[in-house]
């Protein structure tokens, strides 16, 4: 039988997998305990008193831009799991994860969660994002189809990129439903990916770009925790507080992430590369990625 010291350490070398390019894989950026010790500021509103208006700048939106109000439920609707673009049916590799042991309790789960959140997303995920809102804010088609080639460029494996351009043209037969006669294009491009569908909707529904960024990056912690939560298993408490933790860098981690220059786009994650392609070889699998 191993003993916990053992599968201790075998989570922080897999778990490792998840590093800065920079440092490698054997990089302590997802150690377990080592980001809950990093103090990132939560977003506290209060809540307005009778009359007054709510102050959106923490959201980094302003009065211009659009009515905090009225955007609101856009935003909520973009980032809910019900919107039907089957983001369900993956899990990014956190299947093989759990299956190889890398995975298998709260704590590794929060440090695959948060690793890849701080180490690709935030690094490649968001600035493209910031491009692709920039790119329909001009009415550019083309700029964004560029976008959106280089985002699907960078993901790893096939399934990766068939995940990604399947909820991409889920998204366009959802705003061509709701309305958008010129995303309905969209649903037969093969480099469609989700974050520049997702980016046409925030530009259209008036969401400035950083509050959409941040929904963007919910929306993705959301469905692989609740992946996590099938499949490690994890309880619906353990589930809250990796979500909980998220939330909490998410603000910081856009703000810096739509400011990145071309240079320094780009995640790494050899952990998720790895798991994704043997995952295209697991012989059991619930998710397609």
């Amino acid at each position: 039988m191993r003993t916990d010291m053992a599968m201790s350490t075998r989570t922080h070398h897999m778990s490792a997998a998840i590093a800065d390019p920079a440092q490698g894989v054997g990089s302590a950026a997802a150690v377990p305990g080592r980001a809950c010790a990093e103090s990132v500021p939560c977003l506290d509103i209060a809540p307005a008193p009778s009359g007054a208006t709510v102050d959106p700048a923490p959201f980094g939106v302003s009065v211009d831009d659009a009515p905090f109000g009225a955007m609101l439920p856009r935003l909520l609707q973009l980032a809910s799991p019900m919107l039907p673009v089957g983001a369900y049916a993956y899990s990014e590799g956190l299947e093989y994860a759990v299956q190889a042991g890398w995975v298998h309790h709260e704590r590794s789960a929060r440090d695959w969660i948060i690793g890849l959140l701080e180490h690709s997303l935030a690094r490649l995920d968001v600035p493209l994002f910031a491009r692709a809102h920039a790119a329909w804010l001009d009415a550019d088609e083309h700029r964004a189809r560029g976008v959106s080639a280089w985002l699907l460029a960078c993901r790893e494996t096939a399934e990766l990129r068939a995940a990604d351009r399947h909820q991409g043209q889920a998204l366009a037969r959802v705003l061509a439903q709701l309305g958008d006669a010129g995303a309905r294009a969209w649903m037969r491009v093969a480099d469609a990916s989700f974050a520049v569908l997702f980016a046409r909707a925030a530009v259209r529904w008036q969401i400035p770009v950083q509050p959409a960024a941040s929904a963007l990056l919910w929306s993705w912690c959301e469905n692989i925790t609740a992946a996590a939560m099938k499949l490690v298993p994890l309880g619906q408490s353990a589930g809250q507080r990796v979500l909980f933790e998220a939330g909490s860098r998410i603000p910081v981690l856009c703000a810096a992430g739509v400011k990145l220059e071309d240079d320094a786009v780009g995640g790494g994650a050899p952990g998720l590369a790895i798991a994704s392609a043997r995952h295209e070889q697991q012989h059991t699998r619930l998710f397609r990625s």
